[in-house]
């Protein structure tokens, strides 16, 4: 028997695109390619609600990815006054996240996914970090993904320190919102030049982590992103 921990990958969502003009699900390859060069096992987790219990009982981790979808007015702590139904991923990702998190899943979230994990304990996010804050860094650009655009400090003391085993790294960008306010237990462990937090985790868990850049990128070389992969693995043997 191979000693793989099984790693869902929770897939983003489309309603029509190149692939097909009915909604169905995609995600990049190279989340995958990371899980298994990590040593795990890479699976697919489509968005059902009553299914949560079965696909987090077959999965010893969890991958949260990136993803451009529209967040709720709430997530901006603007109230809920949109009578638009929720999107689909947000929705099922939300529970899933907030079930991961009770249970103790080992967990990565990446850019949008880490965002998810913070509104899900109660923190609210900037809409337009270029807008909203006074910043010098364009968190997005049109730079290949491949490309670092600017540089993170990471908090001492923390896992993420631990982890990628430096206390500066080059990193990628691509995401509009950031995180504004988040609650007491949420530990910052990341930010980048103009203070945007670029980084979450929560003490106590064995791996409930996330990361605003996108490290899956960077996989294919020798770099430390490659530690976060390794890391989410190893707690999930545990």
């Amino acid at each position: 028997m191979v000693d793989q921990p099984i790693i869902g990958l929770l897939m983003d969502y489309q309603d029509s695109g190149d692939f097909s003009q009915r909604p169905h699900y995609a995600l990049r390859c190279s989340y995958f390619d990371a899980v298994w060069k990590a040593g795990g096992l890479p699976v697919a987790l489509p968005y059902l609600d009553r299914a949560i219990d079965v696909l987090l009982a077959h999965c010893d981790g969890l991958i949260l990815p990136g993803g451009f979808y529209p967040f709720p007015p709430s997530a901006y702590g603007e109230g809920s006054t949109n009578l638009e139904p929720l999107h689909p991923r947000f929705a099922f990702e939300q529970n899933l996240a907030a079930i991961a998190l009770e249970r103790e899943v080992p967990t990565l979230g990446i850019c949008a996914g880490m965002q998810v994990m913070a509104i899900t304990m109660g923190a609210t996010l900037f809409r337009d970090v270029r807008k909203e804050l006074p910043t010098e860094i364009d968190h997005l650009n049109n730079k290949p993904a491949e490309e670092t655009s600017h540089k993170v400090y990471i908090s001492p003391k923390t896992q993420l320190r631990q982890v990628l085993g430096a206390d500066t790294l080059e990193v990628n960008t691509a995401h509009k919102e950031a995180l504004k306010n988040f609650p007491e237990g949420v530990i910052i462990n990341a930010r980048a030049d103009d203070n945007v937090i670029e980084g979450i985790e929560i003490p106590g868990h064995r791996f409930y982590l996330g990361v605003q850049w996108h490290p899956e990128f960077f996989v294919q070389t020798e770099n430390p992103n490659m530690n976060l992969f390794e890391a989410l693995i190893r707690a999930a043997k545990l």
